[in-house]
């Protein structure tokens, strides 16, 4: 049984002949949350959160955990082998791959060795609802930046093999594959779309059946990887640019490409991709809080930027210190200070992108141990408060299981189904 953390921030409703009372909608939702599987697409990971001392069946201060995954009733987590954007050199290529290979390593020691009675590595839709049935939680693994892969194009098949079922060609910064979205800021373009090489990795992931992420990737690059792509394609963890202009997030005419092309959005709970005026209010106070918190408390603090930068365990330590002065600092706020973006504004996403494309091409994701994370679903252990707030808004069973994993293993169905055909010609 998923044990819940409820929203600390749900009020209550004022009764009325058309509303339900609360407690039959909270009673609904937990229902409907323990029936369905809830999939997030996107959860970042740091290799020395899989030691043997140090590890995921504990409950840690990262926001995705055994523990917090069990409490919420988060089943299935796409565990995030991230490199960021380097030089394109051989020397770079090379220490993006070993970082990929750690990572790997990392997610595969988890299921195998540290917790394989708990959770399971799933590389199929089928497999995964099989390990949600027998009562596990479920891994899958996502490739944000193909960075690592360099020049050689085996090492598509090389990560399809240690179980990537999603890619993206970049991250924050043009990649030898293609253009990413961070151009747009200057308007200075590497190859104004995809480059040739991205080309070839394109026609590899329909092969083997990996999942193409537009998420990171320039506009442009996103037109002519549909145009591409024989198979549908992902944003693994994007919202609407509608509501919130970010380069992040993707504007109609993009949504329009993606439901054509049938494929799926997973809303992101990224607070600055939400709503970017709020977070930026709110967030601008809670650093001066978090910046008294540390001198009073003689701790070295750094920022998101410069945490990004770290490895290893001077990174973990980092991000330990500012979760730890967060969490602290946010006890000390009021609301004269700035609220902070919250579930309710999430969801406002979720409902104007079924709006744009239609129930079956929106999904969900959080970015969590990545920058993601809003006012009420803020680690995985709270997941329960995103399906509360979906029923609130009158979403049925069936479409709620669709946006928590219907949507996305149908786009992972259709593109191993579409791999199998090319390998057979």
């Amino acid at each position: 049984m998923k044990y819940v953390k409820l929203l600390s921030l749900f009020v209550v409703i004022i009764s009325c002949k058309k509303e339900k009372p609360i407690e039959n909608l909270l009673t609904k939702a937990k229902a409907i949350h323990e029936r369905v599987m809830t999939l997030d697409t996107h959860v970042d990971i740091d290799v020395s959160n899989f030691t043997d001392s140090i590890n995921y069946t504990q409950k840690l201060e990262n926001q995705v955990n055994l523990p917090n995954m069990e409490e919420g009733g988060l089943d299935v987590a796409f565990f995030i082998v991230y490199t960021g954007q380097g030089k394109l050199t051989e020397e770079g290529y090379d220490k993006a791959y070993l970082n990929a290979m750690s990572k790997f390593d990392a997610i595969h020691k988890l299921t195998k060795d540290i917790a394989p009675e708990r959770i399971g590595l799933a590389v199929t839709s089928k497999e995964a609802r099989e390990m949600y049935a027998s009562g596990k939680k479920v891994a899958m693994i996502g490739v944000e930046n193909a960075y690592p892969i360099g020049t050689d194009i085996s090492r598509v098949k090389q990560f399809y093999d240690l179980g990537a079922r999603y890619m993206s060609l970049s991250h924050n910064g043009h990649s030898q594959f293609c253009d990413s979205n961070t151009g747009e800021e200057n308007a200075v373009w590497l190859h104004n779309g995809v480059s040739d090489l991205g080309k070839e990795v394109i026609k590899e992931m329909n092969k083997w059946g990996m999942m193409i992420d537009v998420s990171h990737p320039s506009k442009k690059s996103m037109k002519d990887m549909i145009a591409l792509s024989k198979a549908p394609i992902i944003a693994s963890h994007s919202s609407a640019r509608a509501l919130c202009n970010h380069s992040r997030n993707l504007d109609d005419e993009q949504l329009g490409w993606l439901k054509e092309n049938g494929g799926v959005v997973q809303t992101v709970a990224f607070s600055s991709y939400i709503n970017t005026e709020k977070d930026k209010k709110y967030k601008e106070a809670l650093v001066k809080m978090i910046e008294v918190l540390a001198k009073e408390q003689n701790l070295e603090l750094f920022s998101r930027a410069e945490i990004r930068k770290l490895e290893g365990k001077a990174q973990g330590e980092a991000i330990a210190v500012y979760m730890k002065l967060s969490k602290e600092a946010k006890t000390k706020m009021d609301a004269s200070q700035g609220n902070p973006v919250n579930v309710a504004d999430y969801v406002d996403h979720i409902d104007y992108l079924v709006n744009i494309m239609g129930i079956d091409h929106v999904g969900i994701s959080s970015d969590f141990d990545g920058g993601g994370g809003i006012d009420g679903w803020n680690d995985a252990s709270e997941t329960l408060n995103v399906t509360i707030e979906l029923v609130k808004r009158g979403y049925t069973e069936d479409q709620i299981e669709q946006l928590w994993s219907g949507n996305l293993l149908r786009v992972l169905d259709e593109v191993q189904e579409i791999a199998k055909e090319i390998q057979l010609k």
